[in-house]
């Protein structure tokens, strides 16, 4: 029997999404577990793994749709089966109807218009290996726009909608092979330009709003003799291969992930009946990494049971598939705590917004080289701070403190995070 693939639900917040690519054409075989198609939503563009195996008998949407949870895009079944396409998609259509009930407004999905693609056409049929969907493609023909100039944003270079009203919205410098007519010097105040925000950073923005709004946050900062850590480092890089070698940030998500465990309150949420809080059992901790246009939190599971070297690996493995715009479901979605690092960008301190629903989010600085006085003597140490953020709802200061402080004894004396 024919089995149905539903647009799937990949996030609590998620209504609706764009499908960018089929992964797996028509006619051709799939496997249980493989990758069937992307689906870009409001955090990113995620790889959605196939839950039937057999043939893809025909794609329900087209690339560039914007499909709402749980409406049927693929059909898969055997080669030779008789499918009655229309009587298969219509029938659990009530179903569905009353699962999703309210969540999906009508009024506030755009429609996706008829798309007609070429036969065999995969978006890449451009001169100079250019790749666009099949909508960026129409509005590039309507509006006259080369695609040739314009980056994509999309897995792989893919040019998208967004792609095409950006470089609308952006002053234009004309290039020709032969001419190059760069802009003159003027004193003229440019016009204002309006520059639609992605997908992402709007959820972003919804969330920290929500955050702001909702949870009453108090802050707590505490500073870090960070010597040891930055030589038992330096130690366990020298005998690890380039690719494999460890960041500060991977030793952080370790110890903070230890210390959890004697703080069960921050890693914790607000139960939506606010009074009594929900103690996660497993420790998942969300690292912010920087994306174009925003921030995605990758989530690395279990991290107070795995080695650094583990973290490491996941930790660095998840980031890059952020950057490509190739996360999977379980890289983006579980965290019980957050890590947001600004080290990297000469950053002394900060405070972070807490990322809902969870209780707490540690903002972590740079570590710098500074003069310290030890022994009465003044001389070079390395120091590092950190903030937390906690929902008042369910801590309070003295917990926060006790955290940071419990917190050193793994950043000031690094074996234990291997012991």
């Amino acid at each position: 029997m024919a089995d149905i693939v539903n647009m799937p639900k990949l996030g609590f917040d998620m209504a609706e999404g764009v499908l960018v690519r089929w992964v797996v054409l028509e006619d051709e075989e799939v496997q249980k577990g493989q990758v069937l198609a992307e689906i870009e939503t409001d955090k990113a563009t995620v790889e959605v793994e196939s839950t039937y195996a057999g043939v893809v008998r025909r794609h329900l949407v087209e690339e560039g749709a914007i499909v709402p949870v749980s409406t049927p895009i693929a059909v898969i079944g055997k080669a030779d089966e008789q499918i009655n396409f229309d009587q298969l998609v219509a029938e659990p259509v009530e179903q569905r109807t009353a699962e999703v009930g309210d969540a999906v407004s009508r009024d506030h999905i755009e429609q996706p218009e008829s798309i007609q693609v070429p036969e065999g056409d995969d978006g890449a049929a451009f001169p100079s290996g250019v790749r666009a969907s099949p909508l960026a493609r129409r509005m590039a023909e309507e509006l006259g726009i080369d695609l040739r100039n314009v980056n994509g944003s999309g897995p792989g270079g893919r040019i998208v909608k967004a792609d095409l009203e950006a470089f609308q919205a952006a002053p234009q410098v004309s290039l020709t092979p032969e001419v190059i007519d760069y802009p003159s010097l003027s004193l003229e105040v440019p016009e204002d330009h309006l520059i639609p925000l992605s997908k992402l950073r709007v959820a972003i923005g919804k969330r920290m709003v929500q955050s702001k709004q909702e949870f009453p946050q108090f802050f707590v900062t505490h500073e870090y003799d960070v010597d040891d850590l930055m030589e038992f480092r330096s130690q366990v890089n020298a005998v690890l291969p380039e690719d494999e070698k460890t960041s500060v940030n991977d030793y952080i998500v370790k110890g903070v992930a230890r210390t959890l465990r004697e703080f069960p309150n921050l890693n914790a949420k607000l139960n939506e009946d606010f009074g009594s809080v929900v103690q996660f059992g497993h420790i998942n901790i969300g690292v912010a990494v920087a994306v174009e246009n925003g921030l995605l939190t990758v989530v690395c599971r279990d991290a107070d049971l795995k080695s650094i070297r583990q973290i490491s690996k996941e930790i660095r493995s998840m980031a890059n598939r952020a950057r490509e715009g190739k996360v999977k479901v379980e890289d983006i979605e579980g965290s019980t705590f957050s890590v947001s690092n600004l080290g990297m960008f000469e950053v002394e301190e900060f405070i972070a917004i807490i990322n809902p629903p969870e209780a707490a989010i540690l903002a972590v600085g740079s570590v710098n080289r500074v003069p310290v006085v030890k022994e009465d003597q003044v001389v070079p140490g390395w120091r590092m701070k950190t903030t937390i953020s906690v929902d008042h709802r369910v801590s309070d200061g003295a917990e926060a403190a006790q955290f940071l402080q419990a917190l050193a004894r793994y950043l000031e004396e690094p074996l234990r995070l291997v012991i």
